[in-house]
């Protein structure tokens, strides 16, 4: 049986946290370096955890992180967005997000896996309480690596490790919500869906090069049409 392999982003695309994310963030900075850095100056939509630390360490102490600094930053971050993200008030689901995920569950040709720059434990928490994250087997991180196209990679390297003998992947589709996703997808050589659910509009997405662009999936059967799994 021949799967199609699916690598879809979190924040924009799946979920909105209400800020839980950049809160934990500059809580966690705080504390570790006395500084009072913010996440926003980053631009964090599309980048991965690790280039978000580097790049606030950059703007704030003029240097990347040591590995020991990025440990303790991760794990208070972490400690923090359990909190946050139980707390948000403007936590939501995007648009058919819950349909669509239920969907490709029941249907054995999808290889359904996170594509994200979020920390995995980080993935896990957000996705928890919409309890999203039961929907996903496998995943590529910004745990596993700082550059997007890499955690691509890892993340469809795990999905292939699922597959059983004689099953293969006949094509990959990584869905996201900022240019960063689409650039990423096409590294990979994978199609690409840009969803506007984010910051980015679909004039934006379009322009990025993205196979297929939608205003958001509530119209999941569509989308389903569109990738061939009607």
């Amino acid at each position: 049986m021949s799967h199609i392999c699916f690598l879809i982003d979190l924040d924009g695309t799946l979920v909105l946290t209400g800020g839980a994310g950049l809160r934990a963030f500059d809580k966690a900075f705080r504390v570790v370096y006395e500084v009072d850095g913010k996440i926003a100056t980053a631009s964090p939509a599309g980048k991965t955890d690790p280039d978000i630390l580097r790049r606030v360490c950059l703007a704030f102490l003029g240097r990347e992180p040591t590995p020991e600094e990025e440990a303790s930053v991760y794990a208070l971050y972490l400690q923090y967005l359990r909190d946050e993200v139980d707390r948000s008030v403007d936590f939501e689901i995007m648009p058919g997000i819950e349909s669509l995920l239920q969907k490709m569950s029941l249907d054995e040709r999808c290889l359904v896996g996170l594509g994200t720059g979020n920390l995995e434990q980080g993935a896990k928490i957000k996705l928890s309480r919409p309890d999203l994250w039961r929907y996903f087997r496998f995943g590529g991180f910004g745990s596993d690596a700082p550059e997007r196209p890499e955690l691509l990679k890892i993340g469809l390297a795990r999905g292939r490790a699922l597959l059983e003998d004689g099953q293969a992947i006949k094509e990959v589709y990584v869905i996201g919500d900022t240019p960063h996703d689409i650039s990423a997808g096409q590294a990979i050589g994978a199609r690409t869906v840009g969803v506007a659910t984010g910051p980015f509009s679909v004039k934006d997405l379009q322009a990025a090069g993205a196979d297929l662009v939608y205003p958001d999936l509530s119209d999941y059967e569509a989308f389903l049409a569109d990738v061939g799994l009607a």
